[in-house]
């Protein structure tokens, strides 16, 4: 079941920028891609790290089981690597765009690394667990966002 909040997290984002909603943090002025950003790092990239800061740490025996792995002293510390991303996530939702391409850069060295290490999983492993497969969808889908938003915003330059 928690895997597919990760995943929702990220629709969700995506959802209430389609919708126009306002954003934690967003100016009154908001161009769409900014406005989604703002959500991208408020949900996905903020509060959902911080949940899976807490999965991997105070309920690491279920949330490891569910991934198809051991409890080990490394899952405690992809917690507490995923919190500080979390918390510097909705910082960055707030203080606007001057973080922005500095914490993409590091959400996407994290996740599509974890989301290679999660294919290598499925194919050297039959590891097809949903907690290994539905997680490819953020793992991929978020590092995507950002930077294609970013790009829209003219915010960097491929």
């Amino acid at each position: 079941m928690g895997i597919y909040i990760v995943v929702l997290t990220l629709v969700l984002a995506w959802v209430f920028a389609l919708l126009g909603l306002s954003a934690p943090g967003q100016p009154v002025d908001a161009s769409f891609a900014i406005s989604a950003l703002h959500w991208m790092f408020y949900i996905p990239a903020g509060w959902m790290f911080i949940v899976s800061g807490v999965m991997h740490t105070v309920f690491a025996k279920s949330t490891a089981k569910n991934i198809g792995w051991k409890t080990n002293g490394f899952q405690y510390e992809l917690g507490f690597a995923s919190l500080g991303l979390g918390i510097a996530g909705i910082i960055a939702a707030y203080k606007g765009s001057g973080s922005w391409l500095e914490l993409s850069i590091v959400i996407t060295a994290f996740l599509v690394l974890a989301g290679i290490n999660h294919l290598v999983e499925m194919f050297k492993n039959k590891n097809f667990t949903p907690g290994n497969t539905i997680i490819l969808i953020y793992d991929f889908g978020l590092p995507a966002s950002l930077w294609a938003l970013l790009y829209v915003a003219g915010l960097v330059k491929f």
